[in-house]
């Protein structure tokens, strides 16, 4: 019944655009590429596209992302994961967990397309990723050795480090966000921080709605409106991976030590990033 329901998807939701927006094009607006890196913000940004769809002519939102990695942790190749993003269909907005590849870059970065990039504070990621990994997914590659952990401070203390042993593999905070990087430095792409969503949220969502119409493109809604519709589409709490929705909630949870271990291994990271002025947080 659930593998019906994902196929007829696709056309109850472009029924409901064409009753919508009562058209049969869908051709008129940019596409859009909603990316982030895991447990950074992505099913928040998911559902200000979702409001997209509301202010614009979209079909609907691709209900399934595009992965560098598989569930099952194999690495797609290059081809594979270009392939992906080529055949979103038109009209649709896409979104996915997509490294900064020249390929990938090239193509969601070209003229007339809009790319968005989310990305979060890496202290309140990593405790975030701690907690969904031991409490809320099963299937996680993590799930079982951070269960065999004693507490919430030692699972911390690998998702910094990482760890590569018994067939276990997981990079370092640092690491990870060597990928946040490469698409910060990316031309045409509107990078968002979670907190801005968050924190500053009708800035941050005329701003994207500004990156759109930076294509030429004239979004048919007015801002007044559009705005309304966006701020009603963010609900975090409906989002199946939701646990606290906030800013800053790391400081509950990072002892002095804590702090000490993240200073070694990511070493400037939060200044590079914008989060700290230095290291003497």
């Amino acid at each position: 019944m659930k593998i019906l329901r994902r196929t007829l998807r696709p056309y109850g939701k472009t029924a409901q655009a064409i009753w919508r927006w009562k058209r049969f094009s869908f051709n008129d607006a940019p596409p859009i590429f909603a990316n982030s890196k895991p447990k950074s913000g992505s099913h928040l940004l998911l559902q200000v596209m979702n409001g997209f769809t509301r202010v614009m002519p979209y079909k609907y939102v691709d209900a399934d992302p595009v992965r560098t990695i598989e569930k099952d942790g194999r690495r797609k190749t290059k081809e594979e994961v270009l392939d992906e993003l080529k055949h979103v269909p038109a009209g649709v907005i896409g979104w996915g967990y997509v490294d900064a590849t020249e390929e990938n870059a090239s193509f969601l970065t070209s003229d007339g397309r809009v790319n968005f990039f989310i990305y979060r504070d890496p202290r309140d990621m990593l405790v975030s990723q701690v907690f969904f990994a031991t409490d809320m997914h099963e299937e996680h590659g993590m799930h079982d050795y951070y269960n065999s952990l004693p507490d919430f401070a030692a699972r911390l203390n690998v998702a910094i480090t990482g760890i590569d042993r018994d067939g276990l593999k997981m990079v370092s905070v640092k690491q990870r966000y060597e990928g946040v990087f490469d698409w910060l430095k990316q031309k045409n792409t509107m990078c968002i921080r979670f907190e801005g969503l968050i924190n500053n949220r009708d800035a941050t969502l005329m701003s994207m709605l500004d990156e759109v119409e930076s294509t030429g493109y004239k979004i048919p809604t007015s801002r007044e409106k559009a705005l309304s519709i966006l701020v009603d589409a963010i609900q975090p709490k409906k989002s199946h991976t939701f646990r606290s929705g906030k800013t800053g909630g790391w400081t509950q949870h990072f002892t002095d030590e804590h702090k000490k271990l993240f200073k070694e291994v990511s070493g400037d990271l939060l200044v590079r990033l914008g989060y700290e002025a230095n290291n003497d947080w």
